[in-house]
């Protein structure tokens, strides 16, 4: 099968071309901004005409689109993430003969949801930045294109290649000069919040089996548990050894007790929902009159984020194989080794 892959030099897309080309039933052609793609052309600058000539030429049967921004203005974030679908969806509209697309979402796209619950694929998206909006407007370009289409809204990204704008990639490094210059401790934001975490590899693995699949629409990509962040950023301080104290900035207080989480913690009400990876998907911009996504004001409820994957078992076969307690350990243990 040929394959077309958008974004190969991202978090996600440099885990998804290794999953592809040990897959030898798989030809992986290239195509991205950068001199080590197979084909030069940027998403964002590009007329669909022109992609079509290099779909023409290449004649994939699967394009994979793991490109995207995660940081920026919101001028940066619609032209990559939405502006950049576009041209995607037209130009593969406009190819010879049009080919199934798999499309990487965000978690962001659904906004706030009730604490407690998994978010299902038929919940209603409320995002409520500039990155879950222009991530949200290109799902719904993709599922009004008419292409044989499917996205895949990936929720909390962990693992090894983690950006070190990211939370675990931010703790890592906190963790590895605190070592270094032996202080006793490391600030972080608020990590109250409760996210699912999934192993970086284990979405490479989905997106290699959607592309493969018949499925369409979209379908959660999560490991289905909530974890607090607190909890999983102690998996990562006890694998580096640190025995100082990760100080909380702007710590929230916790609202009177109305929905149990999980380990006998306590939720109430709708909870805020932040960006579609730890950290990375975080822009730090926001719409006015919102605070940035994944933020909540102190004494608001703490943010909340599980996955319904349900359909990914369905409909891909799919489930996580890498515990958290291993993509942390991972991360800790590149960080550690990096000069």
């Amino acid at each position: 099968m040929r394959v077309l892959l958008l974004g190969a030099d991202g978090f996600i897309g440099r885990r998804v071309t290794d999953r592809l080309l040990m897959d030898q039933e798989l030809q992986v052609t290239v195509l991205g901004r950068r001199d080590s793609a197979d084909i030069r052309f940027d998403l964002t600058t590009g007329s669909p005409g022109a992609l079509a000539r290099f779909l023409d030429a290449v004649a994939p049967q699967v394009v994979i689109n793991c490109a995207g921004a995660t940081y920026g203005s919101s001028r940066t974030l619609i032209r990559a993430n939405t502006l950049a679908v576009a041209t995607v969806c037209e130009g593969i509209r406009r190819s010879r003969e049009p080919a199934r697309l798999v499309h990487v979402g965000s978690a962001a796209e659904y906004g706030p949801v009730p604490g407690g619950v998994p978010v299902s694929e038929h919940a209603e998206p409320r995002p409520v930045g500039p990155y879950g909006v222009s991530k949200l407007a290109g799902t719904e370009l993709v599922l009004a294109s008419g292409l044989d289409a499917a996205v895949l809204r990936v929720f909390d990204v962990v693992g090894p290649g983690a950006p070190t704008a990211s939370l675990f990639g931010r703790l890592a490094e906190g963790l590895r000069r605190a070592l270094e210059r032996d202080e006793s401790q490391v600030r972080m934001p608020d990590l109250s919040g409760y996210r699912d975490f999934v192993d970086v590899r284990d979405v490479a693995r989905a997106i290699r089996a959607a592309a493969v699949s018949a499925a369409t629409g979209v379908i959660n990509i999560g490991s289905g548990h909530a974890v607090r962040a607190r909890d999983a950023a102690q998996l990562l301080v006890r694998a580096s050894g640190f025995e100082g104290a990760i100080v909380e900035e702007n710590r929230q207080v916790p609202l009177p007790a109305q929905v149990a989480g999980p380990g006998g913690d306590h939720l109430p009400g709708p909870h805020q929902s932040g960006h579609h990876v730890p950290g990375p998907h975080q822009s730090g911009h926001h719409v006015p009159g919102h605070r940035p996504e994944g933020r909540a004001a102190v004494g608001e409820p703490v943010p909340w984020r599980q996955a319904d994957v349900r359909t990914a078992r369905d409909r891909l076969g799919w489930r996580t194989q890498v515990p958290l307690e291993e993509s942390l350990g991972d991360v800790w243990l590149e960080t550690a080794c990096r000069v």
